[in-house]
């Protein structure tokens, strides 16, 4: 026989007081009170009646057992709410009307999901998960053992900028392995993270933060969608309108934004003067290149460095101090700035008004470029390049400089113009003017960076601009300006003029100044609408080039 559970020794036995049963699977103990059965009546047949017994009968039928009377004529209730059997028996769970809370439970049902919530981000070792184990579908060593290995081979990535990023590695290793276990499941996780390091390997090292490949998967998947939602974008003249910049604000930048006084272009050269030298602050004779006389001088900017823990100005080019010898040999140049000496060079005039009769062959909207050299007349204008809103190269064109004015220098590290390319210049700026006649009016849209500095190396007025060097201000504020090289990779994740001392390109500029205002455009915040201005009267009453 099975032995006794004895879940019914807290039950009173209901024949209590006539049961038998040797081993009684119920209590008999005097404390449990015997709980009355309530006797529900049926309608049972009743028996026949039996044959008159003789007067000779010996003895009278005997009663019925108090069992088989009760048996006969009723059958037991189902045990009633307040029923002592009832709250003595065993339940699942609380009679309450609800179901319990995991029935309760609607939507998918979702796997479970841990991402870590902390880790250690020292340069010196992988990051550490701090993840509950019980919520990963994989087991924790197993993850954290495949985050160190993509930890080192971060590290070996970045070995150029972790000196200046030390944390670098183990940010990106710790976001790389979460988005990996997001997408992933316990049987793909492990071949998901060797096929991640193995992406990684074929990375090229950066050089900075700002690098293409600097960054998790996700990282680089979403710029190469922005890249391609900036380069599908068609810039319109209504979605610029806000961004153009006003009459004042244009003068507060430096913009020459009315014609300065006098004919223009009396004296375009200041051979034989006494200029000084904005290269290493020396008044010098103002003379050909073939007899000019050297300067030594620093081509980089100064900028504060900590040198043996002590801050310093160094120079980017050669990290030497301001009272250190320059680094590199040149003829003295000048540089000018005012807009009457401007004047006097080359007669700055406006853009033309538009054709009338629906004729008008000017663009809504360009992005414009110019590279400039160092001349007897100052600095001057060498190369002019232009592109439509879709970034379509439309001008691009080598510029000769007017009679009697000399080339002293090509600062071909910053222009990209040589001796070679400035030969095949065949215009004067009036010719090139006149070119840009047919692409530019008062009323098309110009797009540059530091875009007052290209305009006035056109002799260019023009006041439907939009300037990148302000869109994006530096944090510092005025006048500190970001340069274009910092904005295309922070932004677009773009390096350019990465030519060294080849120079950059002008074509490449107009196209990145292009991208950033689209990128602005589609992620940027909106600037505040403003209302038409006027300054279109003002322009076209003033005349054409010169």
């Amino acid at each position: 026989m099975f032995p006794t559970l004895g879940l019914f020794q807290n039950l009173p036995c209901p024949e209590k007081p006539h049961c038998t049963r040797l081993n009684c699977i119920f209590s008999h103990r005097p404390d449990l009170t015997l709980i009355p059965v309530t006797p529900v009546p049926v309608h049972t047949p009743k028996p026949a009646p039996s044959a008159p017994q003789s007067a000779s009968g010996s003895s009278s039928p005997k009663p019925p057992t108090p069992a088989a009377a009760v048996g006969s004529s009723s059958v037991p209730a189902k045990r009633s709410i307040s029923s002592p059997l009832r709250a003595a028996a065993p339940s699942n769970g609380p009679p309450t009307a609800e179901p319990p809370a995991k029935f309760q439970r609607t939507g998918s049902v979702r796997r479970p999901v841990a991402v870590p919530s902390g880790s250690q981000t020292s340069s010196t070792g992988a990051p550490v998960l701090r993840v509950s184990a019980a919520q990963s579908q994989v087991p924790i060593p197993v993850r954290q053992t495949m985050l160190k290995t993509l930890y080192e081979h971060f590290a070996v990535l970045y070995e150029n900028i972790l000196s200046t990023n030390p944390t670098l590695a183990s940010e990106h290793a710790l976001k790389q392995e979460e988005e990996v276990y997001k997408k992933s499941t316990k049987a793909t996780y492990r071949h998901a993270m060797i096929s991640s390091i193995a992406t990684l390997k074929r990375r090229p090292k950066p050089d900075s933060a700002a690098h293409a490949s600097v960054g998790t998967e996700g990282d680089i998947q979403a710029r190469e969608e922005m890249r391609k939602q900036v380069a599908a974008l068609r810039l319109t003249a209504p979605q610029l309108e806000p961004y153009v910049l006003s009459t004042d604000d244009m003068a507060r930048w430096g913009y020459v934004v009315a014609v300065p006084p006098g004919p223009g272009g009396e004296r375009p050269h200041d051979e034989g003067a006494v200029r000084m030298c904005e290269r290493c602050a020396q008044h010098f004779v103002v003379k050909r290149r073939e007899d000019a006389d050297e300067c030594r001088f620093h081509w980089g900017k100064p900028f504060t460095a900590k040198v043996n823990g002590e801050k310093r100005r160094v120079y980017t080019c050669c990290s030497r101090t301001p009272d250190e010898e320059g680094c590199q040999t040149g003829p003295h140049v000048f540089y000018e700035t005012d807009p009457e000496d401007l004047h006097k060079r080359h007669a700055f005039s406006h853009t033309r008004p538009p054709a009338d009769g629906g004729t008008d062959t000017a663009l809504d909207v360009v992005a414009l470029d110019c590279e400039m050299v160092y001349t007897t007349g100052g600095m001057r204008v060498a190369r002019v390049s232009v592109v439509d809103s879709a970034g379509k190269e439309v001008f691009d064109e080598y510029v000769r400089m007017d009679e009697g004015v000399e080339v002293i220098d090509f600062n071909t590290r910053f222009s990209g113009v040589t001796d070679e390319t400035y030969a095949t210049a065949q215009n004067a700026l009036a010719a090139i003017r006149r070119s840009l006649d047919a692409l530019i009016n008062a009323e098309t849209i110009v797009i540059g960076h530091a875009l007052e500095n290209d305009l006035k190396t056109l002799r260019m007025i023009h006041h439907r601009c939009v300037d990148t060097a302000i869109l994006f201000p530096h944090a510092a504020g005025p006048p500190y300006r970001r340069a274009l090289r910092a904005l295309a990779k922070e932004y677009l994740g773009q390096t350019i003029q990465a030519a060294g001392a080849a120079g950059h390109s002008s074509v490449e500029d107009s196209v990145a100044t292009l991208d950033l205002v689209r990128w602005h455009v589609l992620n940027g915040s909106k600037p505040t609408p403003k209302p038409v201005a006027a300054s279109t009267a003002t322009s076209s009453g003033s005349g054409g080039t010169s």
